[in-house]
């Protein structure tokens, strides 16, 4: 099974953004025995690429990376081990360095013209940010001149609404601090969110 088709499958992955993650590996462990394996660090938080290089190993976890802003970013997480990359925009430099070397990519974007400029440079699905603003009908309405693409709404998606983007055609939905608050990241509450995963994970039937 390839990086995202474990996402896909699943049909959730979870962002991390936390100013101090004190195990990324049993933080993946945590995720995992709640249902979520696909797993997207981010390059907003310190010493992202140990954490990455710490977490690569988890059984039965992929762990990528997200926030992918430059090409040297790009790069460093590949090199480091990240499965897949996130950008928040539409960056053909980070594709680049991601097609050259074979690892998957979700691009960040909002207008039709955005989606599909990021499915043009060879994006495995499209990040819809930010989700909430404009909900799951708008998600609906992109699939009515792209049917074929697999979107993934973020920004606040959650366990109440999941199951709403999933109905109206999202590949996958992203999990955010709903499921790893920063303050139970840094306290290592591993039980917390692997019930607050278990929770979201729950709403995706």
């Amino acid at each position: 099974m390839s990086a995202l088709e474990q996402m896909f499958a699943d049909r959730v992955v979870c962002v991390v953004r936390a100013p101090v993650v004190p195990s990324a590996e049993a933080l993946c462990g945590a995720l995992a025995a709640g249902g979520i394996r696909t797993v997207e660090l981010t390059f907003t938080t310190p010493d992202v690429l140990d954490h990455l290089r710490a977490a690569a190993g988890v059984p039965g976890v992929t762990v990528g990376v997200g926030t992918v802003l430059t090409a040297a970013d790009a790069s460093g997480a590949i090199a480091a081990g990240a499965r897949f990359l996130v950008t928040p925009g539409v960056l053909p430099e980070v594709a680049a360095v991601a097609r050259d070397a074979g690892v998957p990519f979700l691009m960040g974007a909002l207008t039709p013209t955005e989606v599909l400029g990021a499915a043009a440079l060879g994006a495995a699905a499209v990040k819809i940010f930010p989700a909430s603003a404009f909900g799951p009908r708008y998600l609906r309405d992109l699939h009515g001149p792209y049917p074929s693409l697999r979107l993934v709404p973020s920004g606040g998606v959650t366990a109440d609404n999941a199951g709403e983007f999933l109905a109206a055609g999202a590949a996958a939905v992203t999990a955010g601090t709903g499921v790893v608050p920063p303050s139970a990241v840094e306290a290592g509450d591993w039980a917390g969110i692997t019930r607050r995963a278990t929770e979201f994970t729950g709403g995706l039937t």
